[in-house]
């Protein structure tokens, strides 16, 4: 990853877009599992901005089911965008920590505020996340957020503070994909957006999907990664929200983010859906910091 020796790390413990509880105790595990201290030894400044304010479920009433607590979910990701716009104004490197993906809406919204442009996005997950309120279906805004942040799901999303569209869609990659929606895979063919499933990756190896998806998502404004710990397998990393079996190895997630930090094209990272009341002894928080680690250039020489 690009940028400077400030690490700005920003929390968004918030659950409300997805239906299993637990993902708003994630950046609070991540920080417990010795992110700043694993910062710090690689050389990096950090700024803890400690986690935006957020609404529980039982203080929220669901106004549409299309969409459930999508206001109450974009006044929050409102916050997280304020914090990106500060961090990145200050030179340093944002890291969001999550949460349910829903808050990628704040991070991408606040990248696009502070470029003035739209970016790209690596988008590691074992969703697509490309639903949109009338194809969802469940009604979860965590799998929306590529969509919304892309400007293909409407006006639902519109906030002053969050500049949408923030995102070209032909500058989208998504590595890891192996649980797609229908109207999910007729978005991705209608707008072009780039996929690497996991039988591709099986077939081409991580080595070269990274490439290309580095090569798809370079370009103006800015590049991003968003990553999703339900990308690896459940075997690896058995606290998420939503596990998918069949997912990426230790090594093949560690290797795609160290091939992001040798590009130097990506200048932000979020790290999402870590749930520790499914996790085992912290294991998958533990990882985020190790993967966090990777993406900002540690190796093993």
């Amino acid at each position: 990853m690009t940028g400077s020796k400030t690490v700005a790390i920003i929390g968004a413990a918030l659950d409300l877009g997805q239906g299993r509880r637990g993902v708003d105790m994630g950046p609070s595990a991540i920080r417990y599992a010795g992110l700043e201290e694993r910062l710090q030894q690689l050389g990096f400044t950090v700024s803890d901005h400690g986690n935006v304010a957020t609404t529980l479920p039982e203080g929220a009433a669901v106004v549409d089911e299309r969409m459930r607590y999508l206001r109450e979910i974009l006044e929050s990701c409102a916050l997280v965008a304020d914090h990106v716009r500060q961090a990145v104004s200050s030179g340093a490197r944002p890291l969001v920590l999550g949460g349910d993906h829903s808050v990628a809406l704040g991070t991408l919204g606040g990248l696009a505020a502070a470029h003035g442009a739209t970016g790209g996005v690596i988008w590691i997950d074992a969703h697509g996340d490309l639903n949109r309120p009338e194809t969802s279906p469940s009604g979860n805004v965590h799998g929306m957020p590529l969509a919304a942040a892309a400007g293909l799901a409407g006006d639902w999303f519109a906030h002053p503070r969050l500049a949408f569209p923030a995102l070209d869609p032909g500058r989208i990659a998504i590595v890891g994909a192996r649980s797609l929606d229908p109207a999910e895979r007729a978005l991705v063919r209608e707008a072009d957006i780039r996929v690497f499933t996991m039988s591709e990756i099986d077939r081409i190896g991580i080595e070269r999907t990274m490439h290309e998806a580095l090569d798809r998502v370079a370009g103006p404004g800015f590049v991003h990664v968003s990553l999703d710990l339900d990308v690896l397998d459940p075997e690896v990393a058995p606290g998420v929200g939503t596990p998918v079996r069949g997912g990426l190895t230790y090594r093949e997630a560690h290797l795609a983010l160290e091939l992001v930090a040798e590009s130097g094209l990506a200048a932000s990272l979020e790290v999402v859906e870590v749930n520790p009341i499914l996790d085992r002894e912290n294991t998958t928080a533990a990882l985020a910091v190790e993967l966090v680690a990777s993406a900002l250039g540690k190796t093993i020489l």
